[in-house]
């Protein structure tokens, strides 16, 4: 892809090297095509475990939710994992490249103390140090996506060779559990909450919050086709996910989201431009 193509946002999937460390990257551009309405303009992302850099190779974003954070000017912005959905928005138009980590991916790569970044942002150089800091300077200084994603995985591949735990690597579908069983085989002898300790130490959250959020994004992801279609049950979706009930799976949805299944469904099938990354996820 190149910076000439029109404007597009693309989900692309890590190279099998980076499998267990790269959840995915994500590319955004409304450079080509501004968006004139200032409502499409604004972001929203749901809550997420997972970290993420960020870099704006052109424009910026303010935050919205939650209110009260200072204006950056932040270029490589590193985001820990969130436990509430953010909103952000664009002055004008964007040309974004967002890279998602597994969070004791992260942790492994950079020694970086997770817990410690729920709900918190930062520049990224200043976050994970002087070798991450030149990366993204390469990053941002790339001539197109293609070139950009060259300079990171050049970086990440060799790191992440040198510090990924042993074991099968974690995919997109079984990470949680993964982590669980890396932790499990590392800390033998020890009790239950020794354990969940360690998982936290890694992921930034204990064990059942992220399992919580994992079968919402399965739950999502397994009535698409059926809310796309506009035939879908949510008492049955509810009950597939393992939920108490139709209510439990609103609630949980609302944490993440802000919005119930139903008025997310909604959302998307308007194709509500500010709602782009649950289009791409889903």
């Amino acid at each position: 892809m190149s910076d000439t193509e029109p404007s597009l946002t693309r989900l692309i999937v890590p190279p099998f090297a980076l499998a267990s460390c790269v959840r995915a990257y994500i590319t955004r551009s409304t450079v080509e095509a501004p968006l004139t309405d200032p409502a499409d303009r604004f972001n929203h992302f749901p809550a997420t475990p997972h970290c993420s850099i960020t870099w704006f190779i052109e424009g910026e974003a303010e935050v919205v939710e939650p209110p009260g954070m200072p204006k950056t000017e932040i270029r490589a912005v590193f985001v820990g994992p969130q436990t509430r959905p953010m909103i952000t928005y664009n002055p004008g138009a964007v040309r974004i490249l967002m890279v998602m980590f597994y969070p004791q991916a992260m942790h492994a790569l950079s020694g970086i103390d997770v817990p410690a970044w729920v709900n918190r942002w930062d520049d990224a150089g200043t976050v994970l140090g002087p070798e991450w800091a030149a990366m993204s300077d390469a990053v941002l200084a790339a001539p197109d996506d293609v070139a950009r994603l060259a300079v990171l995985e050049a970086f990440l591949t060799p790191r992440w060779q040198a510090a990924r735990p042993g074991g099968a690597g974690a995919t997109a579908g079984d990470w949680v559990r993964h982590l669980a069983w890396q932790v499990a085989d590392t800390a033998l002898g020890r009790g239950v909450r020794s354990i969940e300790r360690h998982i936290k130490a890694r992921a930034g959250q204990p064990m059942r919050k992220l399992l919580r959020l994992q079968r919402a994004e399965q739950s999502f992801f397994d009535a698409r086709d059926e809310f796309l279609a506009g035939r879908v049950v949510w008492s049955d979706v509810a009950a597939r996910g393992g939920y108490s009930d139709q209510a439990h799976f609103c609630r949980e949805a609302r944490e993440i989201t802000g919005h119930s299944p139903h008025e997310l469904a909604r959302i998307m099938k308007s194709e509500d431009e500010s709602y782009w990354i649950y289009r791409i996820w889903t």
